[in-house]
């Protein structure tokens, strides 16, 4: 992992230019958009007093470079992944209430840094690092301490630039390295990686237990312990997103019957959803099977950087 420390060559003239930033690059931003980046890191470094840019080659250096920050606020320059990634790190170790986050998105999966208010162009997020404000946030943590930024959709819906895989962030990795890359440079290996794909087409699918693939989705969908839906009534799509003051927000559409069939919706503190085994895609990410998920809201559990006004 390559580390790089540099200092404003102007005189800092606000609290915002005399912070201290631990630049963490994430490497598919690196491999994607290396403009981007270079331009983030510059505004970056002639606005801030001082600056330690990261550039970890893997999700273990990543981690560790924000586990190593001190008492410099981290800026992650990636996509919606590595932002996620990042508060799953900060999260897991406890750290979130005393940590202000700030993010430059760069990458092609931003959907969740746009819906949370970040600037979209690499100067315009570098400079609301500097001169933002941080604005407290509500999360869902759910029962296997995952957490979830914007929103949970089961079943998993496409056109959300989440990857196939259930892991949770950092498991999509691999498969970003593989998209993004360049072909293989050698004919004999194409025709090895066709074969592959040939013969792992041929396998039974495993799609087959995700909601919406076959057919109606039957689930319990439990509110502070009230059924707002229980297994007797299909479903077409379950949602649940962080609200307001501390409120999960979840919106239950019934599958229609003829005449079409009003969402459901309620809020509550905790959102319990139950039945045969889904899958679901929680902000870029998509997870499962399970059997059952809950998911509290903690309010104002996270901080981020955002453009002032």
């Amino acid at each position: 992992m390559a580390e790089v420390a540099t200092s404003a060559s102007s005189s800092a003239t606000s609290s915002a230019r005399s912070d201290q930033l631990l630049v963490v690059v994430d490497p598919v931003a690196r491999r994607m958009d290396g403009e981007s980046v270079r331009i983030a890191k510059d505004v970056l470094s002639a606005g801030a007093s001082h600056t330690k840019v990261c550039l970890p080659d893997d999700p273990e250096e990543f981690a560790r470079a924000l586990r190593r920050r001190g008492s410099r606020r981290p800026v992650v320059i990636g996509d919606d992944r590595a932002l996620l990634r990042a508060v799953a790190l900060l999260h897991r170790h406890r750290e979130l209430s005393g940590c202000s986050l700030s993010v430059v998105p760069v990458g092609s999966v931003l959907g969740l840094s746009r819906s949370l208010g970040l600037p979209s162009g690499a100067v315009a997020a570098a400079r609301a690092v500097l001169a933002g404000a941080e604005r407290r946030l509500d999360l869902l943590v759910d029962d296997s301490d995952g957490v979830v930024l914007g929103e949970v959709g089961i079943p998993p819906g496409p056109g959300h630039g989440s990857p196939s895989a259930g892991g949770g962030p950092g498991a999509e990795a691999g498969a970003d390295r593989g998209a993004s890359g360049p072909g293989p440079a050698h004919p004999w290996l194409r025709t090895c990686q066709s074969l592959v794909r040939t013969l792992a087409s041929s396998r039974p699918a495993r799609t087959a237990l995700a909601p919406g693939a076959a057919g109606p989705t039957r689930l319990r969908v439990e509110v502070d312990g009230a059924t707002l839906v229980d297994l007797d009534q299909p479903v077409e799509a379950v949602s649940v997103a962080p609200g307001a003051a501390g409120a999960a927000v979840v919106e239950v559409r019934p599958l229609a019957a003829g005449a079409e069939t009003a969402p459901l919706t309620a809020s509550g503190h905790t959102v319990t959803v139950s039945g045969a085994h889904f899958r679901y895609r929680a902000d870029a990410i998509e997870c499962g099977p399970v059997g059952t998920r809950t998911w509290v809201a903690q309010e104002g559990a996270w901080g981020l950087t955002l453009p002032m006004g």
